[in-house]
């Protein structure tokens, strides 16, 4: 029976983003403690989980069209449809399912967010520490771009640190 497949795939699926929340809640980690070494090993393990979960939807998307179509509905039918339309134990498994995926995507979202805050002030403060040795200064024009001005005045760095 294929929502046998199906459950199978959601499984997965569910695994999968968990995984996903975890490599993206250590590559937080790294960038809160500024930790730059070791990021783009992060960032290539979140490419890799991020390749499953699209190989696995592409096989949740052919056992979902099997099931709206045994079920008599659409065949691009929601999961919450498919759900709905399910017999018993199904209808409550395709539920929790659902239920998990919107948790998970929603944590998701909001770390995914954090990192690319953390991102760009990390890029900020390191062309600003660039720009500091250099003999120019960045500052911004009437239209928002960036202007190059005058020249810096002289600085002490303390060359101990």
């Amino acid at each position: 029976m294929s929502l046998t497949d199906l459950a199978s795939v959601l499984w997965r699926s569910r695994e999968l983003l968990e995984m996903l929340l975890f490599k993206l809640e250590e590559e937080q980690l790294l960038l809160a403690s500024n930790r730059s070494r070791w990021l783009s090993h992060a960032t290539r393990e979140v490419e890799v989980v991020l390749d499953q979960i699209r190989q696995t939807e592409v096989i949740r998307a052919a056992y979902s069209q099997d099931v709206a179509v045994e079920l008599g509905l659409d065949p691009e039918a929601s999961l919450g449809e498919l759900a709905d339309a399910a017999p018993p134990p199904w209808s409550d498994l395709l539920h929790q399912h659902r239920k998990a995926f919107l948790m998970l995507t929603s944590e998701i979202g909001a770390l995914a967010d954090v990192n690319r805050d953390l991102l760009t002030a990390g890029q900020r403060a390191a062309r600003e520490t660039m720009l500091a040795f250099a003999e120019t200064v960045e500052t911004y024009g009437p239209q928002g771009q960036t202007v190059s001005g005058g020249v810096r005045r002289s600085s002490l760095v303390d060359e101990a640190i």
